[in-house]
This record gives C-alpha cells, structure tokens and sequence, in this order.
C-alpha cells in the first residue's frame, strides 16, 4: 500500500518510519502542506496522510480522489481542516487519531501557566545577557487558586487533574459533564459564565466547531476577572485573537499562553526567522511581555509521536483488509477532545 504523506518533519518521519516496521507500507514523505495546489503530488497513492494545518477543501478532496486516492488518513484528532461533506460525496473515508497523548497536551498547558506565572521566558533572556534583577518578576502561589478548565475530555481530564494536585479550586464546563471525573476529583461543574467570573486562570480543551469558533470574545472576556491568565492549547480560532489584544491592552487580561493561533496556517512549523513577518495581528501579540505563545508543539513528545504513527498506520491497515473502520469521522460526527 502506497501512503503520500503530507507537511512532513523530521520528527514524525521518524515516528512514522519506525512505526511502518510493523507493517511494511511504502511511505513516500512530502514537506509541502497539502492544498489543492499540491494535491496533485499525491497522484497514484490510494492513500492520503494529512496533518494538522493542511487544507482539505472541496477543490482538494476532488483532485486526490481524481488521482486514485481512496482513503484520507489523518495524523490528528481534529479534522475541522477537512471538507467532511466533499469527502462523503467522493466517497472517501477519513480516519483519524482519536487519542494519541492528553499527557502531552495538558502538561504542556501546566508548562505555559508556570512560566507565564513565573516569568520564566524573561528571566531566561535576561539572566543570558547577565542581568540577575528579580525586578518584574513577582508571580503568585498556584496553590488555591481558581482554574477553570473549559472542555473535559481525554485533555481536559488530564488538565483537572494536574491542576487538584496543584491544590487548585478546579471548576469545570462541558456540554457532557464526566460523570466519572467529577466523581474522582473536587472538582465543580459550572456554567461557563460563571466559570469565567470565578476563574483566575481559564485552560481551553474545546474542539474547534461552529458553536465554539470564538468561543472567547469580547464579551466573554468581559465576564473574566481582571487579571485573569488565559491558556489555550486548542484550536486557535477558539479566542478572538483581536478580542484578546483589546483586553491585553486594557490590562483586563493578565497573561496568555497560546499553543495555537486562528491564522497559524502557513506560518506555524515553519521557519520564518529570515523574514519580515507579515500577519500584523500576530505580530502585535508578539509584543506582549506577558503573552507566551508556542507554536503548536504540545503534542509533540516521543510517547505522542509513536502513538499518532501508530494509530495511522494501523487505520491504513484496516482499510486494507476491507475491515470496520473505527477511527472514522463523517460530517455529522462532534468531538468532544482535540
């Protein structure tokens, strides 16, 4: 089985090579991100790898099926980049991969918080030029604090979790509430308004659907604390990324710690160092010294990148052998995780 492996790093290559010692598929890596302009690379393989920024529009979906593709085979568990409607109309299947590490993803919304809180990323720069001042560096107890964490799935549970141990006031909000989860730690469900009035530091585990694009505006952060700190290690068009400037600005909002941004596209896993950056809201963010953003790597560990190899590969398989395909997604599915 041929597999066209799209926005291909060093990384996952290596995840995914060591991984296809199992099975033995013919891997061939594109470092393109795949659009409909570059579909047409995929022209002979059956089988499509996209990742996480790729854009799997109608035009898209059309050109791969045209060129023998048959199945769409994500290395993610959020499929918001890909056109579910067009896909089921050319008759592809797309899998994906539920679950591959919420350790990765909420230890690495708890490593933003702690370094915002902290200042961790000024002391770093400045110690590195020999200014040992502590002068601006004041940060609190995270002991006894309020955090909300909005969204309590695979990630979500993981963050409530990390976030008791702190010895946090932990408040909660799902549209399904874990039953479980509630039931194992001290934790509260809520509405969102009011987890937002009580929280001083609110961690975002949402998927990206129509119901919560800009989940975070204006008026939700209106209802937040001033001083608030703002996680959000999602999908980036969950905040209003101009919203959250405004309230920066006016100081309502603390700190933010972004693994994600709404425009990432084209930018995020890319080395633009040599370049004049030219989306000026995110430009502007930058310039916040008390803004952490990241650039979508909290997924990446060693255990995360095996699993999404795994998983993979192992949904390929089961497309070979004319098997139920478990890890399928269609257009009127809903996550409840990223």
């Amino acid at each position: 089985m041929q597999i066209a492996i799209f926005d291909t790093h060093a990384f996952d290559r290596l995840a995914l090579t060591a991984a296809n010692e199992r099975y033995g598929f013919d891997l061939t890596f594109f470092e393109p991100r795949l659009t409909s302009t570059t579909a047409t690379l995929a022209a002979g393989f059956r089988v499509v790898c996209p990742f996480v920024n790729d854009r799997l529009d109608a035009d898209a979906l059309t050109l791969l099926h045209r060129g023998g593709a048959r199945l769409i085979a994500l290395r993610s568990a959020g499929y918001n980049h890909v056109d579910l409607r067009a896909a089921a109309t050319l008759g592809l299947p797309v899998v994906r991969v539920p679950e591959y590490s919420p350790y990765a993803v909420a230890e690495h919304a708890a490593a933003l918080m702690l370094a915002l809180n902290r200042k961790i990323h000024r002391a770093f720069s400045r110690v590195r030029e020999a200014n040992f001042s502590l002068d601006g560096l004041v940060g609190f107890d995270v002991h006894g604090k309020t955090v909300g964490v909005v969204g309590t799935g695979r990630i979500g549970a993981v963050m409530a979790r990390i976030m008791c141990g702190f010895g946090c006031r932990v408040l909660a909000s799902d549209i399904q509430p874990n039953e479980q989860l509630a039931n194992e730690l001290p934790l509260r469900y809520v509405d969102l308004p009011e987890l937002y009035r009580e929280s001083d530091i609110v961690s975002l585990h949402v998927p990206l659907t129509p119901a919560t694009r800009h989940l975070i505006d204006a008026t939700a952060l209106r209802y937040m604390k001033r001083g608030v700190m703002l996680i959000n290690t999602g999908r980036g068009a969950l905040i209003d990324t101009r919203a959250l400037i405004d309230a920066l600005k006016r100081g309502h909002v603390g700190a933010a710690g972004l693994d994600v941004y709404e425009e990432e596209e084209g930018i995020f896993f890319r080395d633009l160092s040599d370049q004049v950056l030219q989306d000026d809201v995110l430009a502007r963010l930058l310039t916040f010294p008390n803004v952490l953003v990241t650039s979508h790597q909290a997924f990446l560990t060693t255990e995360a990148l095996a699993n999404i190899a795994g998983t993979t590969l192992a949904n390929v398989r089961a497309f070979e052998r004319g098997e139920v395909l478990l890890n399928e997604v269609r257009a009127e599915h809903v996550l409840r995780d990223v």
